[in-house]
């Protein structure tokens, strides 16, 4: 089974950055996609970005130039990390794998959230 954990959260100032790691483990026969959410308090759960199984990376514009997401695959990591950060960039950010199994089952696997928060 595949899972995905977060970490690598925190709370720093306005204009500080902050590196996310989300480690994988478990077997992927077909990657699809991964990526990164970010649920604001009290808002429902966003995209940030993605990393298809090509390298093609995408960004939502309200992080496009500050954050870039990257991928490890000999440790089977991904990362978001985050530049310039701003009050609005605080909330519980996911990381998102979708992927094919050995049967052919879709899967969209999320991990836990990793909490971050940016102070004025």
């Amino acid at each position: 089974q595949v899972q995905l954990v977060e970490s690598g959260g925190g709370s720093v100032q306005a204009g500080g950055s902050l590196k996310l790691s989300c480690t994988i483990s478990g077997s992927i026969f077909r990657l699809n996609a991964m990526g990164w959410h970010h649920q604001a308090p009290g808002n429902k759960r966003e995209w940030v970005a993605d990393l298809t199984r090509a390298g093609n990376t995408r960004y939502a514009d309200s992080v496009k130039g500050r954050f870039t997401i990257s991928r490890d695959s000999a440790k089977n990591m991904m990362y978001l990390q985050m530049n310039s950060l701003k009050p609005e960039d605080t909330g519980v950010y996911y990381c998102n794998a979708n992927f094919w199994s050995s049967d052919s089952t879709f899967h969209n696997n999320w991990g836990q959230g990793t909490q971050v928060t940016v102070s004025s």
